[in-house]
């Protein structure tokens, strides 16, 4: 999270007190505690897990991510939930400060395991995501039902969310249920002001691109013109305004593009999917143009080269832009001779320069010796990390010729500055690899067949890597191909107080280890580099490196930022596309802010805004218009299975003024009446069940035990009302193949009714319709007539989702024992393991166990036995059928 760019939008009614200890023990920057005595002051600003981590409060925080709650667990030392539901209530009475689950924390509320009426507050995180149909604004909603006194604090620190759809602030504070808006931009005065006390000595270095590289970004921006203009020109009744050349090169382009195309994909012609696919492959070549070598670059056009993939596109291989794009890619590898010689990356001999120069003598002006150096450097994702670092300990020629040779590129001859290289290929950073003669290689124009799934693993998985200086750069002894630098083993197991001493440290890293926002502001702190070098443009790690600088001690030396970026290219205008955009958004949300009138808890009058009555005003009114159909005036109840809670459809029944009683049932998600049972299927479950034929079987369960029994088909609101999976039409099963399963289930099953709705809101909408003038169901009976009493309700969440549903699909496997093997295995891998006998001992039942053990251990009979059968031949051939006609 970072303060800098942060939107909160906070209510509270229950002010704390700020101790000096806290500010002791977690200083904070001027606009920090400038932030927070403000949200003191309006009641609106949270202090993470700090001031109320004490047992007399209790303070839940959800919608948080795995990294951010390992990382505010140790740091402030809080206790974790326990899985079971009956020790989660005794938790939550001794009070604290606690990490949950929404899906967990919206069952407690509802069986009544959390005293509501004493939660001191709640923190929400990413409060952009919170809409009033997801499982953050039920939470909300069941606790400002019950708790009028506690807070509500929200924390946003994505501003470009709430630009997209209408008044998308005032929808997010109404699902929140806040009243007050704060906005916090980087150029906000007291930001800037607390930055400029101390900031790094920062230096740019403008790096252009080589000519042919030049040439080919302008050939793709051309192509990319073409194709958007294409798409235009195809739809011109679509909103089409966010699809622009500019925005084509953003990191957002993937969530414009689904948030434009999404809701009428079935109606965009084929020629029109075709542009849109073109498209990102277009992006994804020019971005690689920039991060990539020149052998890796050509490898990737050489692919879209080819008949295959000509079927397929759009045309835009056929025109001009396109002919001189495959020959200036090939250009940069071979030269007019047709031998290997790719031109190195620009930002190589920067790098280079950096790293053997230009630091060194920084530190001889600072009469601080080169091994007590460390230098980070920040990429933008881990395949280029992995490039650097074997271009560093490698040498650029050495890697380029490594890569062709990975790649399967043609290398038939190879130009002067190659012919040192006689007896060996080039080695991996992680082992040496096989010594071969490579003149006779070229000679008799064979590759090498290079072994690179290890090489390919490293790319992708590996996000930090560090070395250190093999031997002291001399300008006069040096050559171009000769490696300065080693590996070492990684930062994370890494003793820097052992090392420093010796030789210069030098980091290597993504921005976002593995996708964890913290990993960077860790490295700082933990390496502490004098040196940071930005090898990709990244706002986010710029507002990082800026607060850390900011909070340094006093006698620790100002760090030095080298931010290498190619001049004029669509990486300048990615960063600066991103800037604006930000500023743009919180333009935007200032000019809202000053019209937004949202009424506050000291009127009286934030109940019928927030829409917390209304429940209780229509069941009313619907019970009068029933006219003793309902006349004992019970309020509406539904059965919900456990499971259920991930969708949308339980928040909304319960803003309708349903009940809900979570419980663990097997038959049917949804029990409406004694007599009505509701199974639900999003589009992709409704697929999957149709090819697995699980559905056959709880269709038979629904119509064996329910007099009317409902499928229901749910579509996402923001999916078109059509039959696909996913962005594009799931190739799974075709919308043909799909009505022609579900024709032969309602012959199967003729009391079974198939039910269509368009979104969770219509769904909530037909619930509350069938529920008027009906009874109530029986908890009891529905739990009774699973077969099974009821488990811990919440033992799902400490399963992975897919083993879980994999297991449940086992042959012998059932309701009832699924829960002993799910606690009792260790994984997939150690079920196959077991014997017959450790089986029976597990599941309890030794027909289950034999069934299971036989399918797991099933070996498959090979083709060539049924051959040597001597039945089936002789006595059927085609000759004696044949005879018989004859004689008729």
């Amino acid at each position: 999270m970072e303060p800098d760019n942060k939107i909160i939008e906070t209510n509270n009614t229950d002010t704390a007190d700020v101790s000096s200890e806290s500010f002791a023990k977690f200083p904070l920057l001027p606009f920090e505690k400038q932030i927070l005595m403000d949200g003191q002051e309006k009641d609106g600003l949270v202090i993470l897990a700090n001031i109320y981590k004490d047992p007399s409060n209790l303070v839940l925080i959800i919608n948080s991510h795995d990294e951010e709650e390992k990382l505010f667990t140790s740091k402030f030392n809080l206790t974790s939930l326990p899985n079971n539901g009956n020790e989660r209530a005794k938790t939550y009475l001794e009070g604290g400060v606690f990490f949950v689950s929404t899906r967990i924390l919206v069952v407690d509320l509802l069986k009544n395991r959390v005293p509501i009426a004493h939660i001191t507050g709640i923190i929400v995180l990413r409060a952009h995501t919170v809409l009033e149909s997801c499982q953050e604004a039920f939470v909300l909603r069941l606790y400002r039902q019950k708790n009028k006194t506690g807070f509500i604090k929200a924390f946003s620190n994505s501003p470009i969310s709430f630009t997209f759809g209408y008044h998308q602030v005032e929808k997010v504070m109404r699902a929140l249920f806040v009243t007050e808006l704060y906005l916090w931009p980087r150029f906000h005065g007291i930001i800037i002001k607390s930055l400029k006390n101390r900031q790094a000595e920062v230096v740019e270095l403008q790096i252009p691109l080589t000519a042919k590289a030049n040439h080919i970004q302008m050939c793709l921006l051309d192509i990319m013109n073409y194709t958007v203009k294409q798409i235009k020109g195809i739809n011109r009744t679509l909103d089409m305004q966010e699809i622009t050349t500019e925005n084509c090169i953003t990191k957002k382009f993937h969530k414009i593009l689904q948030s434009q195309l999404d809701c009428v994909w079935h109606q965009l012609s084929t020629r029109t999917k075709e542009y849109i696919q073109d498209l990102k492959v277009l992006r994804s070549m020019i971005i690689n143009l920039i991060h990539d070598d020149a052998v890796t670059f050509y490898a990737l056009v050489s692919k879209y080269r080819t008949p295959e993939y000509a079927k397929v596109n759009s045309g835009w291989i056929l025109l001009d832009s396109a002919e001189q794009l495959f020959g200036l890619a090939r250009g940069r590898v071979y030269n007019s001779k047709n031998e290997f010689d790719p031109e190195p990356c620009p930002k190589w001999k920067c790098l280079s320069e950096l790293l053997l120069q230009e630091i060194p003598e920084e530190t001889k002006k600072k009469n601080v010796g080169l091994h007590c150096t460390k230098v980070l450097i920040l990429c933008q994702d881990n395949k280029t990390c992995c490039q650097l670092n074997n271009y560093l300990i490698m040498g650029a020629n050495k890697y380029l010729l490594y890569t062709a040779l990975r790649r399967d590129l043609t290398v038939n001859t190879v130009s002067t500055k190659y012919k040192t290289f006689k007896k060996s290929l080039p080695t991996n950073s992680e082992k040496d690899m096989q010594k071969c003669d490579l003149l006779s290689t070229i000679n008799e124009n064979t590759k090498n067949e290079v072994n690179d799934e290890s090489d390919n693993a490293e790319e992708t998985n590996k996000s930090n890597y560090v070395l250190t200086l093999s031997q002291f750069h001399d300008k006069q002894t040096s050559s171009a191909d000769q490696s300065f630098f080693e590996p070492i083993s990684q930062l994370d197991d890494l003793n820097i107080t052992q090392i420093e001493a010796e030789k210069p440290i030098i980091c290597i890293q993504s921005f976002k280890q593995n996708g964890n926002i913290f990993s960077l502001e860790r490295t700082l702190e933990t390496l502490r580099p004098e040196y940071i070098i930005l090898y990709h443009s990244d706002m986010a790690a710029v507002r990082q490196i800026e607060l850390y600088e900011c909070r340094k001690k006093p006698e620790e030396s100002k760090s030095m930022v080298y931010f290498i970026i190619h001049d004029k290219t669509v990486e300048e205008q990615a960063y600066l596309t991103s800037l604006k955009r930000e500023k743009q958004a919180f333009e935007l949300l200032i000019e809202t802010k000053s019209v937004m009138v949202v009424p506050s808890y000291q009127d009286g009058k934030t109940d019928e805004y927030f829409n917390l009555n209304v429940q209780e005003e229509e069941n009313t009114t619907d019970s009068r218009k029933a006219g003793g159909q309902n006349q004992n005036s019970e309020k509406p109840l539904v059965v919900v299975d456990m499971r259920e809670f991930r969708s949308d459809l339980p928040a909304l029944l319960h803003k309708k003024g349903i009940n809900i009683e979570p419980v663990t049932i097997t038959i049917g998600d949804y029990i409406l009446t004694p007599d009505i049972c509701v199974e639900r299927k999003s589009i992709s479950d409704l697929i999957g069940s149709l090819n697995s034929g699980r559905l056959y079987t709880q269709c038979t369960q629904m119509c064996r035990n329910y007099s009317r029994s409902m499928l229901l088909i749910e579509f996402d609101q923001n999916k078109p009302f059509n039959l696909q999976g996913n962005f594009v039409v799931s190739t799974d099963l075709s919308g043909a193949e799909i009505q022609q399963k579900l024709q032969l289930l309602t012959i199967h099953f003729p009391r079974l009714k198939l039910v269509w709705s368009p979104s969770p809101y219509a769904t909530a909408e037909l619930f509350y319709e069938l529920k008027q003038g009906r009874k109530n169901p029986n908890v009891e009976e529905a739990i009774a007539l699973s077969g099974e009493n009821t488990a811990d309700d919440m033992c799902y969440e400490r399963y992975n989702v897919l083993v879980h549903d994999f297991v449940q699909k086992l042959p012998g496997i059932t309701t009832k024992n699924i829960a002993r093997i799910m606690n009792r295995g260790k994984s997939l891998d150690h079920l196959i393991t077991l014997s017959k006998d450790e089986l029976i001992r597990i599941l309890e039942n030794k027909n289950e166990a034999e069934i299971l053990h036989g399918i797991l251990h099933y070996k498959q009979k090979p083709e060539s036995s049924r051959e040597d059968k001597p039945y089936g031949k002789k006595k059927f051939t085609g000759k004696l059928f044949k005879s018989k006609s004859y004689k008729q």
